[in-house]
């Protein structure tokens, strides 16, 4: 079936939060929601004479299976706290703006922090837990340890809106509007959040270890995999990728590809050892803007670094190297306004992501502990 084309605004402002995200608009598309669930369904239903034969026992199982399938998502809107703390926005904003223009590069660690957090388990904060006697959170493994940030900014937040209405926002959805609130301070655009998550009472090290999260040597193959085992399409990685055009990398990160790599820019590798010794354990927390040309700045720029083989981590590269993706990274480098417009809706897609609704989990007190 066809699909129309229809040209709208984005819903770029809003007044409650007081941000002016952008003045641009794009072209979408209105989708037909695809049907995942119809196979349950005994096709005679689709008549108005379907048979008697189906036991009212059969027709209650599948609507408890559709509403099982579609549950937690529904759960999920832009407005869940309009008239339970209907001055989230603006403090949460408020707070992250304070945090940006003392470091910018925090904005990006906000971000980061959100990614992270989805990946494992779902968007559920369970990123943010310390490690208590009965299990061993996320902080300390390998894709966090030494790395993941904004912990400090979270907990600043989460005092500020249990001022305002305490008891009522989960830290998971704390730290999904921190991470829009960064792209857009940054110069990105904005989308609206949906909101409604709960938060996990407990925390993996296994899980967080089990390379759910894509490390920076990762090939082509292993992001597209890893972002579809949780929903993401290729086009959602390549765009998401994006996001590494603002903030920095330690040298360990990306030593390898600039000493051992041959797709780089030999000026680019040049400089980067400059502050990269090739010995490992000297000089591994030294760092380097992901973006070349614009670390501060969310902008399109990542892309065309990358068509010029100045890419820091492989897995940056790899996304513009004679493969699958290439004619995407082409596509962003020339046209901001769908580079911007797809992250917010890959965003919005990872923000989806498992999340924990209804009555599962806990409206935590403290982000990093779980309720007593």
């Amino acid at each position: 079936m066809p699909v129309p084309n229809t040209s709208q605004e984005v819903s770029i402002y809003s007044p409650e939060a007081g941000l002016v995200f952008s003045t641009r608009s794009f072209t979408k598309k209105k989708k037909k929601t695809p049907c995942p669930w119809c196979f349950l369904i005994p096709s005679a239903m689709a008549s108005s004479s379907f048979s008697s034969s189906y036991s009212t026992a059969t027709i209650a199982l599948v609507l408890l299976l559709l509403v099982l399938l579609g549950s937690s998502s529904a759960q999920l809107s832009t407005n869940f706290y309009s008239k339970t703390c209907p001055k989230l926005l603006t403090t949460v904003q408020s707070v992250v703006k304070s945090a940006v223009s003392k470091e910018k590069r925090i904005g990006a660690s906000l971000l980061r922090l959100h990614f992270h957090d989805c990946f494992v388990n779902g968007c559920d904060g369970s990123i943010l837990l310390d490690d208590t006697s009965s299990f061993t959170g996320e902080k300390t493994a390998g894709p966090n340890k030494g790395s993941v940030r904004g912990y400090n900014v979270i907990d600043d937040i989460k005092s500020e809106v249990e001022d305002v209405c305490p008891g009522v926002v989960s830290c998971a959805d704390i730290t999904t509007i921190a991470a829009r609130d960064s792209v857009v301070l940054l110069g990105g655009l904005g989308w609206d959040v949906k909101l409604g998550r709960r938060d996990s009472k407990t925390a993996s090290l296994d899980a967080a270890n089990s390379g759910v999260i894509p490390p920076p040597n990762s090939t082509l193959s292993n992001l597209v995999n890893r972002f579809q085992a949780v929903g993401l399409s290729t086009k959602d990685m390549v765009v998401l990728s994006g996001s590494h055009t603002i903030g920095q990398a330690r040298c360990v990160s990306f030593r390898t590809r600039i000493y051992s790599e041959t797709n780089i820019d030999s000026s680019f590798a040049k400089t980067r050892q400059g502050s990269c010794p090739l010995t490992a354990g000297s000089g591994d927390n030294n760092l380097a803007p992901l973006d070349v040309q614009s670390p501060t700045v969310f902008d399109n720029k990542y892309y065309k670094n990358l068509i010029n083989q100045k890419g820091l981590l492989h897995s940056d590269q790899v996304l513009h190297n004679g493969g699958s993706t290439d004619s995407l990274v082409e596509k962003y480098s020339k046209d901001s306004d769908s580079f911007d417009s797809d992250f917010a809706a890959a965003m919005i897609k990872m923000g989806d992501i498992s999340p924990l609704t209804g009555s599962s989990g806990e409206i935590r007190k403290n982000c990093r502990k779980v309720n007593s």
